[in-house]
């Protein structure tokens, strides 16, 4: 397994003319603009850095009602997640109701692949980061620039896997932050991973151990759209047996299977929008807290920890002092984010105001972004959950 993943990502070599056209010819997709515009509403655009120098986009969808919406996607996704599936979609039901949304996007996926001084293609130091950076410094300044642009004291905040769990890191490091946080919806959510099942839990335990051997061949981003990997990952999805080894094969068994919720017709539109990339850094801490079963600060080694914490081991994230109101929404097929994971980050969390499993039982972690029917099993509960404590 360990020789398998490593052959994998050091295929980083360009593809012959031919079938570099190929994957350009399916990787044509309109952008988050457009597709709002396609379905009828109109999209603003806004270039947010962060204290540390990362130019990050963020779109709005204009709207009048309650709060401001701050959505947030998981790991090697992007905003356009809640917009693909079109009138289906979380951001057309809010949008249609009204709604001023907002749709951050994470340091190193295509939109926010940005800095005001690094080249990431070329300076390996912009790649350095994890999900950390991702709460401690990109959520801070997407806040503050809907909280400005807004006029608004508080935001209402929905995320996804990892875009709720980005959100327990600003809670913890950064408490100001828990006062402008009205409410955070969060779907499949991660914090806690202890019970990550095969094949999960020991592909991503492997990370930290092959952190050395990606550091010596100056490996730092992961899925690098440029790739071998990446452009043959694409053009294998868009082939008539894409469905078999992409979908059945890979996405269902780390995900969690729902053939009716995600039929085979969907995944054509969905691959043309993933995967997008993220750092090896960030593949690592995710290895650490399911190796380590605590949800903890990157872990550099002792002589770096004592240096940055004064301990021999990283600090835990104080769940305690993530004081914002939090309402807890479950997949019980997630491979993911398990109910027991989420219980126990239930009992951690000091303000959960809601806790439901979705009533499905094939409902999975990636049911929550594209689901054929999130309008009878998901929206009813954001929407209930966004009037009940907007503008409290």
């Amino acid at each position: 397994m360990k020789k398998l993943i490593f052959i994998l990502f050091c295929t980083s070599v360009n593809l012959t003319d031919a079938l570099r056209n190929q994957v350009e010819t399916i990787d044509a997709r309109m952008n988050f603009p457009e597709l709002a515009k396609l379905h009828g509403h109109p999209c603003e655009a806004h270039d947010v850095v962060t204290q540390d120098g990362y130019i990050l986009k963020l779109f709005h969808i204009p709207g009048k009602r309650g709060l401001p919406i701050l959505l947030m996607h998981g790991i090697l996704d992007s905003s356009d997640t809640w917009i693909i599936t079109g009138k289906k979609s979380l951001a057309v039901a809010l949008a249609n109701t009204g709604h001023d949304i907002w749709f951050g996007n994470s340091r190193g996926n295509q939109y926010s692949r940005r800095h005001v001084s690094l080249n990431p293609d070329l300076d390996d130091i912009f790649w350095d980061f994890s999900f950390h950076e991702h709460g401690h410094y990109d959520l801070p300044a997407v806040i503050d620039t809907i909280l400005v642009n807004t006029g608004a004291a508080k935001l209402n905040a929905i995320g996804h896997s990892q875009g709720n769990g980005i959100f327990y890191v600003l809670g913890a490091t950064r408490p100001e932050y828990n006062d402008k946080v009205n409410l955070l919806i969060a779907l499949a959510p991660v914090s806690f991973l202890h019970h990550m099942g095969p094949p999960w839990g020991p592909v991503i335990k492997l990370f930290p151990e092959m952190g050395p051997y990606y550091k010596s061949l100056g490996m730092v981003e992961f899925l690098n759209q440029k790739s071998l990997f990446y452009k043959l990952l694409k053009l294998v999805c868009h082939q008539p047996i894409g469905y078999e080894i992409c979908v059945q094969g890979v996405v269902f068994t780390f995900f969690g299977k729902d053939i009716e919720e995600l039929p085979p017709a969907i995944w054509p539109t969905i691959f043309q929008y993933i995967p997008h990339g993220t750092s090896i850094k960030n593949l690592i801490h995710y290895g650490q807290v399911i190796r380590t079963k605590t949800f903890s600060h990157f872990d550099y080694g002792v002589r770096e920890n004592l240096a940055l914490y004064n301990s021999s081991s990283p600090p835990e994230y104080d769940h305690s002092r993530v004081s914002m109101r939090v309402v807890l929404l479950v997949g019980r097929n997630d491979m993911v984010c398990t109910p027991f994971d989420v219980a126990i980050l239930r009992r951690k969390l000091p303000n959960v105001m809601s806790y439901a499993v979705i009533n499905k039982t094939e409902y999975s972690h990636l049911d929550f972004v594209w689901a054929e029917h999130n309008d009878i099993y998901l929206f009813p509960l954001i929407f209930e959950m966004l009037k009940k404590y907007d503008l409290q």
